[in-house]
């Protein structure tokens, strides 16, 4: 059976995801409309037989959706292999757009066999811990800057790397405005900012993706983790070194860029 351009050009980004590659550009058909990124997306994932570790929402900075005209943002799956330690090191390419300084959540496998809508009332009993995380923003093309949500989300959701900081044990916390910065110690540089930036809150944005799951009838047999999306937008990275991210009431993460 001929392969469709679907087929072909998903085959091209998986293996570029899976051996470290850069392709060119996909064409702007896949990545203009948000609908059209998500369906190609989920092509390719449905083409990688990988441990997936859990999942990320992306495009949830409220300033950026409303610039961009989008409603909602998009979610991906975060490879078990993309997940590192915290302080480990990770590399950058020439289609690196930078980093972000997330707040992640651990969520129990009980999650999967739940049958109703998540809610504000309800999401708290599904959470098992709470970190700090850090993400390697970027794609497997040779491409820069995002003109569309469809630019990230059809490339994997744009992650290339998650480090995670030290998990601790939820508690039932307001996290709707706590400060947060990132910091290149070897550079002096800091950015600022804040959670309420992140789709209303974290915890907002962890019912979008929880609920985007049960719409796809995603099932997972483990718990599993979900990246809420950066409260300090996409930080360029201005050169290599320790990078050390701070979020009040949830802890530390660093990541060496080299």
């Amino acid at each position: 059976m001929k392969k469709t351009a679907s087929d072909k050009l998903s085959d091209r980004l998986v293996k570029a995801f899976l051996k470290n590659k850069i392709i060119s550009p996909l064409p702007s058909r896949y990545t203009k409309k948000l609908i059209e990124a998500d369906k190609f997306r989920k092509i390719c994932e449905s083409k990688i037989n990988l441990p997936i570790i859990g999942f990320k929402a992306g495009g949830t900075a409220l300033a950026v959706m409303k610039k961009l005209k989008e409603k909602e943002p998009f979610y991906a799956s975060v490879y078990k292999r993309n997940l590192l330690k915290n302080g480990s090191t990770i590399s950058k390419n020439k289609s690196t757009l930078g980093i972000e300084l997330e707040v992640s959540y651990l969520i129990k496998k009980e999650f999967f066999n739940y049958k109703k809508i998540i809610t504000k009332k309800n999401i708290n009993k599904f959470i098992s811990h709470i970190a700090p995380s850090i993400e390697l923003v970027g794609y497997r093309q040779k491409k820069k800057g995002i003109k569309s949500f469809g630019d990230l989300c059809s490339d994997f959701g744009g992650n290339i790397k998650f480090v995670l900081g030290k998990k601790k044990k939820y508690k039932k916390i307001n996290i709707r405005n706590c400060k947060t910065v990132i910091e290149n110690l070897n550079h002096k540089h800091k950015t600022f900012g804040n959670t309420n930036t992140v789709y209303i809150n974290p915890l907002n944005s962890l019912r979008f993706v929880l609920n985007k799951l049960k719409k796809d009838k995603i099932i997972l047999d483990k718990d599993f983790y979900v990246f809420t999306g950066s409260t300090v937008g996409v930080v360029p990275i201005v050169g290599k070194g320790l990078y050390v991210g701070n979020i009040n009431k949830v802890g530390n993460v660093k990541a060496y860029i080299k």
